[in-house]
């Protein structure tokens, strides 16, 4: 309908898109409900095109983008209004892309629209949120929730009888439009963190502490509008119990100078007797990387640290002792987007809190180790 709105206006100029051809053409979807619309009107079909004529001379036209490089398709075109239908289940450079085909002659008052709808869920699931629910109305977009009871003309019941033939996550994203639920992934439980939150001043005076780095040295930019963050968890381990503590989360997306000094400034706020660990990233470039690190960090304990083995198996020691019980946290501002990277890893677009966490966690083990002597009689 919104693409509809200016169709009796000469030269005006619509696209619609799904993610297939397929998805376009299925019944009841966008091009079935336009010819149930449209036929019968003075609006002519070029199928060819897959293009409706109106006699004002506007169009509307229905695209797809199949693969990464089908944005290019549209290259030479002008568009007043660009439609998405199902937007998580496109990248956010191909969304991005299309703004640069909105254009209008010079002189019109037809507003340049671009407008987009979505379930929850997709792979496209976080960067959608981050847009349009996390900056949404800062960054001067709007969002408008709907949930199935927005629906007058559904039948609810029945509806709702076929949700329940989903997995729960499915069902809730669905039936209430939650962008909060995501799919569990398999190495962490949220449960397992259930009544674990202490107060800051509750921790154990006697913690053995490490900061452990996830460095991504990375901003958002026009051509990388979503790097991946620097994470740093601060992590405690108390040997009379045999507890864990996750102190403190700090995470960011900054130039390699801003990322280098937010890092010297947490070490001074932990103090000289918390070990610092840094990710030494692969080759030479993360050798160099991490030698200047410690070198910047010069009068404290800094060990950089080469990851082996992938992702998983690295997380998978720190997620036992979770399973077990034996993890604690201190309740922060920080705990949610910590528990919901933790809980949906590895299914998730930034795992990096996830890898500090892990890098913490062993240093920790390493360090009980090294420390570690059997008495000799």
């Amino acid at each position: 309908m919104a693409a509809l709105k200016y169709v009796d206006r000469p030269n005006y100029s619509a696209i619609l898109f799904r993610r297939t051809y397929s998805d376009l053409s299925l019944p009841g979807a966008l091009m079935d409900r336009a010819n149930e619309w449209l036929r019968g009107t003075d609006a002519r079909w070029q199928d060819q095109k897959k293009t409706w004529t109106f006699p004002s001379g506007s169009t509307l036209t229905f695209g797809y983008l199949d693969n990464e490089n089908a944005k290019y398709r549209y290259q030479g075109s002008n568009f007043d209004f660009v439609g998405w239908d199902e937007l998580t289940q496109f990248t956010e450079s191909q969304y991005r892309y299309l703004f640069s085909r909105l254009r209008r002659s010079a002189g019109s008052d037809i507003p340049l629209r671009m407008r987009s709808a979505s379930n929850p869920g997709g792979f496209g699931h976080e960067w959608v949120k981050e847009r349009f629910i996390t900056e949404g109305e800062v960054a001067g977009r709007v969002f408008v929730p709907a949930a199935i009871s927005d629906n007058p003309y559904l039948d609810q019941a029945e509806y709702e009888g076929s949700l329940a033939e989903l997995d729960p996550t499915t069902r809730q994203q669905l039936l209430a439009g939650d962008w909060d639920t995501l799919p569990p992934g398999d190495v962490f439980k949220r449960e397992w963190f259930a009544g674990k939150s202490i107060a800051r001043e509750a921790l154990p005076a006697n913690l053995k502490l490490v900061r452990f780095w996830d460095t991504a040295a990375t901003e958002p930019s026009a051509t990388n509008r979503d790097p991946d963050y620097t994470a740093g968890v601060l992590m405690g381990r108390d040997d009379a119990t045999g507890r864990f503590y996750i102190a403190d989360v700090r995470r960011f997306r900054l130039g390699p100078g801003e990322t280098k000094s937010n890092v010297i400034a947490e070490a001074g706020f932990d103090g000289r007797a918390v070990t610092v660990g840094i990710e030494e990233e692969g080759g030479a470039s993360g050798k160099f990387a991490a030698e200047d690190m410690v070198r910047a960090l010069a009068g404290y304990i800094v060990k950089p640290t080469r990851a082996t083995g992938d992702k998983v198996t690295r997380a998978r020691p720190f997620a036992s002792q979770a399973q077990a019980g034996n993890v604690y946290f201190v309740e922060a501002d920080w705990n949610r987007a910590f528990f919901d990277e933790l809980v949906a890893f590895p299914g998730v677009a930034h795992d990096d809190q996830v890898d500090a966490a892990s890098g913490a966690f062993n240093e920790l083990m390493a360090a009980k180790l090294f420390v570690y002597r059997p008495q000799v009689f």
